[in-house]
Order: C-alpha cells, then sequence, then structure tokens
C-alpha cells in the first residue's frame, strides 16, 4: 500500500515545495515592485544557468555521500581543470586540452579514493588536505596571475561548447509527459508530479524557452545517474555500501570499488565543471571556484542526502542547487541587499537539515513505538 503521507511529507517533498514557495514569493514580490515578470523563461534559464556548474558537482558529491563518503576538493579540483585547460588550449587545441583537464580531475579522484579505502585516512582529512594541495597546484600553474587564451579560433570553439543556446520548450513538454506517464505506470507519484512541473514550467517559460548548453550537460548527466541509482543493480549496491558497508561486504559487494568510482565520478565531474567555467570566461584566475565546495555540500544537504550515507537523491540535489540560486537571483533582482544573503542561505541550510533530521528519528521511533509489547505477544 502506497503510503501517500510520507511521500508528500516535507522529510520527502519538502525541497520541491521550497523551491515552488520561494518562486511564488519571489514572483509577487517582483510584481508588486512593477519590476518585470519575474517567471519569464529569460529569467528561469538564467536561474537554470546560474546552477549548472554547482549542480554538475552537486550530483557527483551525492553519489559519494550515498557511498559514506566525502569529498572537499571538488571546487579546488574544478579551478584546476580550467587552469588546465586555459593553459594548453593555445598550444594544443581546445579538445585535448579538455581531455587533459579531465585526466588531471580523474587522477586526482583515484589518488583521494585509494589513501581513503587502502590506508585507511578518513575521506574528510583526506579531502581537506588535497583541497590545500591542489589549490597549491592553481597557484603553481598560473604562477599566480590570471591566464586567459588568446588564439581567437581556440576562444571561438570554447565559446561554442559553454554558451550555445539550445531550445527546450518541446523538449520539456515531451519530458513532462513521459514522466507522467511512467509514474503512473510504475506507482511513482513523485515522478509523476515532477513530470507535472516540468510541462507547467515549460508552458510558463514559452515556446521561445531556451537555455545555454551548461544546463543541458546538468539535466543529462542527472538523469543518467537518476536512472543508475534507481533502476540498475550499480546504483541497488552503491546504497548499500554506504548503508551498511560490512553487510555489504559480506554479500559480495567490492566496497573499494565503489567508493573508488565514486571519488573518480566526482573528481571527472568537478574536472568538467571547471572546463566549463574555463570556456565560459576564457581565463582563470587563482582564486576561481574558491568556496564553492561548501554551496556544493549545501545543495546536497538540502536535497535532503545524508551525511552518512545510504541515502540520497541526484534530483532533490539540482532542485536544491536550484533554491540557492534562485535565492541569489531574487536578491539581485529586487535589490534587496547583498549583505543578507549568506544569513538567510545559511538558515535555509540549517533549518532543511533539522526538517530532515527530526523526520528520520520520527520515522526511526514509529516502528519501535508500533512493536508489541511481552503480554501481547504472550496473549
Amino acid at each position: 500500500m502506497t503510503d501517500w503521507r510520507r511521500i508528500f511529507s516535507l522529510r520527502e517533498a519538502g525541497v520541491y515545495y521550497a523551491l515552488l514557495l520561494l518562486l511564488g514569493v519571489l514572483a509577487a514580490l517582483a510584481a508588486a515592485r512593477g519590476l518585470p515578470l519575474y517567471l519569464s523563461g529569460q529569467n528561469l534559464g538564467n536561474i537554470a544557468y546560474q546552477a549548472s556548474l554547482v549542480g554538475i558537482m552537486g550530483v557527483a558529491m551525492t553519489v559519494m555521500l550515498i557511498t559514506g563518503a566525502f569529498d572537499l576538493s571538488v571546487a579546488s579540483v574544478a579551478a584546476l581543470a580550467a587552469a588546465v585547460l586555459v593553459g594548453l588550449a593555445g598550444q594544443i587545441g581546445f579538445v585535448p586540452a579538455a581531455f587533459a583537464a579531465l585526466a588531471v580531475a580523474a587522477t586526482i579522484g583515484l589518488i583521494n579514493g585509494a589513501i581513503v579505502q587502502f590506508v585507511g585516512i578518513n575521506a574528510f582529512i583526506v579531502t581537506l588536505g588535497t583541497l590545500t594541495a591542489v589549490r597549491g597546484l592553481v597557484l603553481i600553474l598560473t604562477d599566480g596571475r590570471s591566464l586567459m587564451v588568446e588564439q581567437p579560433q581556440v576562444l571561438a570553439q570554447m565559446l561554442a561548447f559553454e554558451s550555445t543556446r539550445v531550445p527546450l520548450f518541446w523538449p520539456l513538454l515531451a519530458l513532462g509527459a513521459a514522466l507522467v506517464v511512467l509514474g503512473l505506470a510504475k506507482r511513482r507519484p513523485f515522478v509523476a508530479v515532477g513530470g507535472a512541473v516540468l510541462g507547467a514550467l515549460a508552458l510558463v517559460a514559452g515556446a521561445g524557452f531556451n537555455v545555454a548548453a551548461p544546463v543541458v550537460y546538468l539535466a543529462g548527466f542527472t538523469a543518467l545517474l537518476w536512472f543508475v541509482l534507481g533502476f540498475t543493480v550499480i546504483g541497488r549496491r552503491l546504497y548499500a555500501v554506504g548503508g551498511n558497508p560490512e553487510a555489504a561486504r559480506l554479500s559480495g559487494i567490492n566496497v573499494h570499488a565503489y567508493r573508488l568510482g565514486a571519488f573518480v565520478l566526482s573528481s571527472v565531474a568537478a574536472g568538467f565543471a571547471g572546463v566549463l567555467f574555463g570556456c565560459r570566461l576564457g581565463a582563470i584566475n587563482p582564486t576561481a571556484l574558491q568556496g564553492t565546495e561548501l554551496t556544493v555540500i549545501a545543495a546536497a544537504i538540502l536535497g535532503g542526502t545524508s551525511l552518512f550515507g545510504g541515502a540520497g537523491s541526484v534530483v532533490k540535489t539540482v532542485v536544491g542547487a536550484l533554491l540557492l540560486f534562485t535565492l541569489t537571483n531574487g536578491f539581485n533582482i529586487l535589490n534587496l541587499g547583498a549583505n543578507y544573503q549568506g544569513l538567510i542561505e545559511g538558515i535555509v541550510v540549517v533549518a532543511a537539515a533539522a526538517i530532515y533530521t527530526l523526520g528520520a528519528e520520527r520515522r526511526r521511533a514509529r516502528p519501535a513505538a508500533s512493536e508489541p509489547t511481552p503480554v501481547e505477544v504472550a496473549a
């Protein structure tokens, strides 16, 4: 029997409610102040574009957290990948430079995973050290100054890869309809509701709705990992590794391999985000993306991903990233003052964590309360 109360509870659907509520409040405030339509296709596309890089890293971070590990180095790895790309693109071309950047990022993920899994040092400590060390590599590669691509042809290729506009009205409508049908057929209400929301957003945005390429990359990456986590053996094993590593090991799952793979995935995703960042500006400075790792983790927390492993949703993480950047976008458009932005974002993250924690405690307490007493058993 479907537990509708649990499915639509704050713990399960809170991040969706929060995003829709925030969009509604900001739209009302914009209308009250006589500002242009807040829920326009252009503004919604801008929010998605601003959230795309954090979303890509956040989706991979969710897989990492599901396995029970942690990665603080993603922003530094992204900055290093951007530095490698910008430094090499003018010499060897955009495509080889991009692959070199991804290879460097994958190597760092492999080193992180190997140290954590085979040496036994806590992932928090290892990736905190990697964060600092990789940022030092960025300083070395850039020599403490900004680098830029000077060849016009290479720069044009980079901008085309990152800034091409993709029409999304009809694809969103088709995807929304497909998700509604799939959700109803598989009795997955969230999938059906998500499809309905996608269709509604497409209709609100209008037939001319288009987004920059990074939004499409984020959507494709999220869809791929959503399918893997929800419908494949690999996904079930990832959850098992995070939920109970010893039980997973005894059942024949190679815990080390799955966690090592999660580290590599996290770093490669960060490297790809760094490539997009380098393409976006055609340049890189030594402090680029500093502090972004905290935003990535905040997006995962807002999406309800457990820091203790075994639970998480890549779709909710993307919604969490959209929520954070909707706040930023709203502050900018309404001119509410950036001084309060960090304070409100921090309160939102803490409130979300509190809701998820209290919800988890109630769920654990409920079965215990329903257990029969010894007298009932004897009777």
